[in-house]
């Protein structure tokens, strides 16, 4: 059986017949429910927080950020995004509580500079890996969702996304576009090596003071992979690697050249210590 994002993009294979069926199963329903509130145990938020749903449909995980208990940290107050019109219309007419963008999160995230608390995503970022013609290229798209993921989030901040994909390449993929934009990243699989099997890419943005990075964070969480860049580069300087002085400037421009900022050029002089001349 083909999956979804195989037959047509996002925003025409959710048209208004499919958008409805999606919406009102009983099923799905049910599986996205149990996905949200699993994304939400992972984020550990303890108080009400501005949160992003990337691939936000009809607003079925949005309803549930808003109605979380004051006892368990809620209500949430929430952004929610979709490349979907049709889907965004059924949301509009359940008179959803959250704020709603229509966009293509494959082109980036239009939204202030550490904007939000933390992010969700359900059954979404799989869709940024197929490409429809021989112009797109799924590694832009993920690398500028993945930036524009991080920019938007307060430093410290943390994403779930619960995502199917077709095969570890492109498991690894998606991983790995996470990591280059600066995350720390961990996966973690749910009922492994079932049919019912689900993935999660558990994504920290920087460290803060009270929350940790991504290894305090899934510490005792049993079967996650933890990709942690942030942290060997930590680890790497502490042991004085002099190399690393110059690989990591280079990164950061690259970086800063994906967000479309004009950089230096890169010569041998790059990350060598200056000597200091007093007059």
């Amino acid at each position: 059986m083909s999956r979804p994002e195989e037959i047509l993009p996002a925003d025409l294979f959710y048209d208004d017949r499919e958008s409805s069926k999606y919406t009102t199963s009983s099923r799905i329903q049910k599986i996205q429910s149990d996905m949200t509130h699993r994304a939400l145990e992972l984020l550990q938020l303890d108080s009400p927080s501005l949160v992003m749903d990337i691939g936000c449909g009809s607003g079925l995980s949005g309803e549930i950020l808003s109605s979380v208990s004051p006892v368990d940290g809620g209500p949430h107050i929430w952004v929610g995004m979709d490349i979907s019109a049709s889907m965004l219309d059924i949301a509009l007419q359940k008179d959803v509580q959250g704020d709603l963008l229509l966009g293509d999160i494959g082109q980036g995230l239009p939204f202030r500079a550490g904007s939000f608390d933390a992010a969700v995503s359900i059954s979404a970022i799989q869709w940024l890996c197929n490409a429809e013609s021989s112009e797109v290229n799924p590694l832009g798209r993920l690398s500028r969702f993945f930036n524009g993921l991080y920019a938007s989030l307060r430093r410290g901040g943390r994403a779930i996304c619960q995502f199917y994909p077709k095969n570890d390449a492109q498991r690894s993929l998606i991983s790995s576009a996470a990591i280059k934009a600066g995350f720390g990243a961990g996966i973690l699989e749910d009922n492994p090596g079932t049919k019912n099997s689900k993935l999660y890419l558990v994504l920290t943005a920087g460290e803060s003071k009270t929350q940790g990075d991504i290894t305090s964070m899934v510490k005792n969480i049993r079967d996650v992979e933890i990709h942690d860049r942030g942290r060997l580069l930590r680890i790497a300087g502490k042991k004085g690697d002099r190399g690393s002085n110059k690989s990591e400037i280079i990164r950061k421009k690259k970086q800063m050249e994906r967000r479309g900022k004009v950089t230096k050029a890169t010569s041998k002089y790059t990350g060598r210590s200056r000597r200091r001349v007093v007059f």
